[in-house]
């Protein structure tokens, strides 16, 4: 519980608010504040549910990722960003309800097709960032991961992107993230949870109910050690 401090709901500032059971009973209506200024960003408002008070929903994909938090950064300094969400998984190793922290993502899509080859940026000689890298900053597993528009859903495009970049975990907007957090020089850290295994589109097999509790409960964890 470094740098987290007990107040009551009455007199804390706008900064970070969390309120944790695990900590103090609920029925005590006890806050606690983190001394980092502190922005959580998920796609959508049902991926979190514990009480944060500098909560973001940028709304899914990367293009409204990257603006909502452009544009969030503009308004006000944070010392940290987290950037909370379910994934699929590429790795059959990882289990539903997993939690992994994914410190290097690519924009996979960014590129051109030349026949049945793919060029990336580099090999078209363009200036365009393709892939973004964050210090680890959790105890959790390490992943890489993969931004796109499209998830994937076909056997022979699921081949050719773990073939090319192996990649562990996909989302719609983790590297858009931490590539407007890179620009503005604020460090972010993406934590996902593993919803379903990425495969042809079967919901019936995905678990978000197990993935997003325990999503919750590992964020809950890591902003208590701030």
């Amino acid at each position: 519980m470094s740098g987290v401090k007990s107040f009551s709901s009455s007199n804390v500032n706008h900064i970070l608010l969390l309120s944790s059971a695990n900590i103090r009973p609920f029925t005590q209506r006890n806050w606690y504040l983190c001394t980092m200024n502190v922005l959580v960003v998920t796609a959508t408002k049902e991926e979190l549910s514990i009480a944060l008070d500098n909560h973001l929903v940028s709304g899914v994909g990367m293009v409204s990722t990257a603006i909502a938090v452009t544009n969030a950064l503009k308004s006000m300094r944070y010392d940290l960003v987290i950037n909370a969400g379910v994934a699929g998984s590429f790795n059959r190793s990882l289990e539903l309800g997993d939690v992994v922290e994914v410190n290097e993502d690519y924009l996979s899509e960014l590129g051109a097709q030349d026949g049945s080859r793919f060029l990336t940026p580099e090999e078209m000689n363009l200036e365009m960032k393709n892939r973004v890298q964050m210090p680890k900053r959790t105890q959790l597993k390490s992943a890489r991961g993969i931004t796109v528009n499209t998830v994937h859903g076909d056997e022979l495009s699921i081949m050719k992107i773990v073939h090319r970049l192996n990649p562990q975990v996909e989302s719609m907007e983790g590297a858009a993230c931490m590539l407007a957090c890179q620009e503005a020089n604020v460090p972010c850290v993406q934590i996902r949870s593993i919803s379903n295994y990425v495969e042809k589109r079967n919901k019936s097999k995905w678990d978000m109910t197990k993935a997003i509790t325990n999503l919750n409960k590992e964020l809950q964890n890591f902003i208590s050690t701030l």
